[in-house]
């Protein structure tokens, strides 16, 4: 068998075999992406977006031959002019601040919530002081790093 045959191989066996097993993995264990190496093999699994999920009917599968892996880099969040995100600091289960909802008025540095993972407790602050606009993740909901967690007004 050829080197070329042999990689052909590769990709028929992680499209028959391990792209569904990690789809199915991924659903169960409510993770947003699955990355499998085998030889030169890299096969990747990312959970998508709710609107992207709607209009392609599942996760999204990205497979390579070669190369490193690419860094997990979040994703801008686009928000009318005034609205500010803020992200996840780790990957973990999210705990909203009590009190924390819609028309709160917070500071620069207030605490918004943590995110905990294996009993590691990361503080989630306000970046800048703003009204609170919407709380976007679920209390107790897993989080990845960069997810959006809450969107801020500015401050007038």
């Amino acid at each position: 068998m050829t080197d070329h045959e042999d990689e052909l191989a590769q990709v028929e066996r992680a499209a028959n075999e391990l792209i569904p097993e990690l789809t199915r993995r991924l659903r169960q264990q409510g993770l947003g992406e699955l990355e499998v190496r085998s030889g030169s093999l890299r096969v990747r699994v990312a959970a998508a977006r709710e609107a992207a999920a709607e209009s392609t009917g599942g996760p999204r599968v990205v497979a390579t031959s070669a190369g490193p892996a690419p860094r997990n880099v979040p994703e801008p969040v686009a928000k009318a002019s005034g609205t500010h995100g803020v992200t996840s600091p780790a990957v973990g289960f999210f705990a909203y601040a009590d009190g924390l909802g819609p028309g709160l008025t917070v500071e620069k540095g207030d605490a918004l919530g943590h995110v905990e993972m294996l009993g590691v407790r990361h503080d989630v602050r306000a970046p800048r002081g703003g009204t609170v606009r919407n709380l976007v993740t679920e209390a107790g909901e897993p989080v990845e790093y960069g997810q959006l967690l809450i969107e801020l007004e500015a401050a007038e």
